[in-house]
């Protein structure tokens, strides 16, 4: 079997010719090769996201966030400050304990109804909100912050915002069995499979601690379990915090081959933020053609045309009356300085040649800009040479 390809005539698709080599018979098959094409207009994603894209996609509330990540550091900074405050807490705790053990007594005494009960509740709330709330603040502003520091700060709403696609049954059926959801299955069961096992390590180390509870004190019992479960939460936070670090470097890498642009992507793009590139070349054509047809009509104007002589072309224009040096009015190279010339014999205008100045004046001074007062002196020879030709006084 013999297989060759060669390409259509409108560019489509191409052809295959197969040769059977057993009784000679010819086979032409034609076949699109856009159902191998990656989705999207203009082919291939392979260029890098433009600034632009990143920031419509955050707008849209698209941005490489990990949630494990966030909920690590959120574990460590809570436990850490439990344990560096351990004794303020246990304290406040064993206060409110013997608060409200004591209040019992005086509810006892009364007749108990519903409210006594719900001030009872209420007072022992207050206390456990106290104590716990600056504990939950700390893990609450590290998650705010671990968030900040992935995304920057610039909240949106659009996430929130119903869409039929999100209730689209055959797109949850595809995110079911898509890449996103067996790595959230793998990091889970890593997960379980960590925690399990630094629990277990955990308690092992400690058996011998955890057989003399029978043998002590209650508060000694309670803040001994409290330093095992502490120690265990640490450990376990770190943990999280190796597994939401890899999950960011995924989501980071994941976010980026998606916001990936075809370049026919990126042209659309620029023409939209930058224009047609033709359509401003063709304004700035427009736009010299309009400052040369000016340049043209002051040209009649000028005192002098200085030339290369063959090149270049600048004519100067000198009033005393309105300004204190003379006016670059017309300049241009080959052919425009040629058309500069014949303008000049029209209109009976001297042409001089000097060519450090028609160099000078050409590349260093603009249309309707004095001269600078380096070229002061050679302008000044060259039109006190026109000025006498013409008998003027210099």
């Amino acid at each position: 079997m013999l297989l060759r390809i060669s390409a259509l005539p409108d560019d489509v698709g191409k052809q295959i010719l197969s040769v059977n080599e057993d009784d000679g018979r010819i086979c032409l098959l034609k076949m699109s090769l856009q159902f191998f094409a990656e989705e999207g207009p203009g082919g291939e994603k392979t260029e890098e996201a433009t600034p632009k894209k990143l920031e419509d996609a955050r707008k849209e509330g698209q941005v490489a966030r990990s949630q494990e990540l966030t909920t690590a550091v959120a574990l460590i900074m809570l436990f850490a400050i439990i344990k560096l405050f351990v004794s303020f807490i246990t304290d406040g705790f064993a206060d409110s304990f013997k608060l409200m053990y004591g209040s019992i007594e005086t509810y006892s005494k009364e007749v108990f109804n519903s409210g006594y009960a719900t001030a009872y509740m209420n007072e022992a709330l207050t206390q456990i909100l106290i104590i716990c709330l600056p504990m939950f603040t700390a893990a609450v502003a590290a998650a705010i912050v671990v968030n900040a520091i992935q995304v920057k700060w610039k909240p949106t709403a659009k996430p929130l915002k119903p869409k039929a696609s999100k209730i689209s049954p055959l797109k949850g059926f595809k995110k079911i069995f898509s890449k996103d959801k067996i790595f959230d299955l793998i990091k889970s069961v890593v997960k379980i499979a960590l925690v399990g096992y630094m629990t277990y390590s955990t308690l092992k180390d400690e058996a011998g601690t955890i057989n003399v509870l029978y043998d002590i004190e209650l508060f000694s019992a309670v803040m001994l379990i409290g330093d095992i479960v502490l120690n265990m939460g640490i450990k376990i936070s770190l943990v999280f915090l190796i597994i939401g670090v890899a999950d960011y470097i995924y989501q980071k890498m994941k976010f980026n081959k998606e916001m990936r642009m075809t370049k026919q992507e990126i042209k659309d793009e620029f023409k939209q933020t930058e224009g047609d590139p033709k359509i401003k070349g063709q304004i700035r054509q427009k736009m010299r053609d309009a400052s040369r047809r000016r340049m043209m009509q002051k040209l009649p104007e000028a005192d002098v045309v200085i030339t290369n002589p063959t090149h270049l072309a600048c004519a100067i224009k000198y009033d005393k009356d309105i300004g204190t040096a003379p006016v670059l009015i017309a300049k241009g190279a080959d052919f425009l300085a040629q058309r500069i010339k014949e303008v000049a014999r029209e209109n009976f205008i001297p042409i001089v040649e000097n060519k450090p100045l028609a160099r000078m004046l050409y590349h260093n001074v603009e249309i309707d800009e004095e001269i600078p007062e380096e070229l002061y002196k050679m302008t000044a020879e060259v039109l006190a040479y026109v000025y006498a030709l013409e008998g003027r006084e210099a």
